[in-house]
């Protein structure tokens, strides 16, 4: 009875930070995203929730059953898990920086950290779960194309690199 409430803790963990960072942010999408000038293959504002709620919930449950392998929070669940937590703050601190403070400039670092730290879990996570580590695959696909989509905002709406000036 236990593990079925952990599967259901590490899969639901992930949404809490994303719904927050939405739910904190909300605001900012109609009054300040909608007026930057975004290139072409920008997916619609709807696609994003979508997304967010399959790739944390893959994600979630991957997490799930790298601890699971590792015996719990052992010594050996230190760095794999510890990747994961890292890069869930990142991704959870993107909002907030991206629509909050409205800093492109932070947003960017954040996400080329993000990034790195996205690709050290699935390469940690390889040699304990070769499951886990594949259901980060669609992440790190949909991280390349925000990576992408924030660079190009970040370049041109060059009067937004900074913060909130309005």
């Amino acid at each position: 009875g236990r593990m079925w409430a952990y599967t259901v803790g590490f899969t639901v963990l992930p949404h809490v930070g994303g719904f927050l960072g939405w739910f904190l942010n909300r605001k900012e999408i109609p009054e300040w995203y909608e007026k930057l000038k975004k290139p072409s293959w920008c997916p619609s504002r709807r696609v994003f929730p979508v997304a967010w709620t399959m790739l944390y919930t893959g994600m979630g449950y991957a997490s799930y059953l790298v601890w699971n392998d590792l015996g719990g929070c052992s010594s050996k669940a230190i760095v794999p898990l510890g990747l994961y937590g890292a890069q869930l703050v990142l991704n959870w601190a993107w909002p907030p920086l991206f629509f909050g403070a409205r800093n492109l400039n932070m947003a960017l670092i954040d996400m080329l950290c993000l990034d790195g730290l996205a690709v050290g879990t699935l390469c940690s996570w390889y040699r304990i779960n070769r499951l886990a580590a594949l259901l980060l695959l669609p992440y790190l696909g949909w991280l390349a194309v925000a990576t992408c989509l924030t660079i190009r905002i970040w370049k041109d709406n060059p009067e937004h690199k900074s913060g909130k000036s309005d």
